[in-house]
C-alpha cells in the first residue's frame, strides 16, 4: 500500500466521519495487528472495536459480522481494506 493511498484514505475517513483521527494513532493500532488477527474472529472483533472507538463512529452488531465476514471470505488486501471503510462509513 503506498503512502499517498493511507494518506488519501485517512483523509477521506477524516472528512466523511468528521473526525481527526492522526496518523500515529492509526499506525499504533496498526503495529498491534499480527498476520492470525485476520483469521482468529475474537481478534478480528477486538480490532473492530478499536477502530470504532478511536474514530467515534458506532459501529453495530450486523456491520462487525458483515466486516469479519467481507476479511474471511477476501483476505486483507488494500482494495478489500477500502470497501471495509466504506462499509463501516456507510452504516
Amino acid at each position: 500500500m503506498s503512502k499517498n493511498f493511507s494518506k488519501d484514505a485517512l483523509n477521506a475517513i477524516n472528512k466523511k466521519a468528521g473526525k481527526n483521527i492522526t496518523e500515529g494513532a492509526v499506525k499504533k493500532l496498526a503495529s498491534t495487528v499480527k498476520p492470525g488477527t485476520m483469521q482468529n474472529e475474537a481478534q478480528l472483533r477486538q480490532l473492530i472495536k478499536q477502530v470504532s472507538s478511536m474514530a467515534k463512529v458506532p459501529v453495530s452488531e450486523d456491520t462487525v459480522q458483515d466486516i469479519i465476514n467481507a476479511v474471511k471470505k477476501g483476505g486483507a488486501s488494500s482494495g478489500t481494506m477500502e470497501a471495509l471503510m466504506k462499509m463501516m462509513l456507510k452504516k
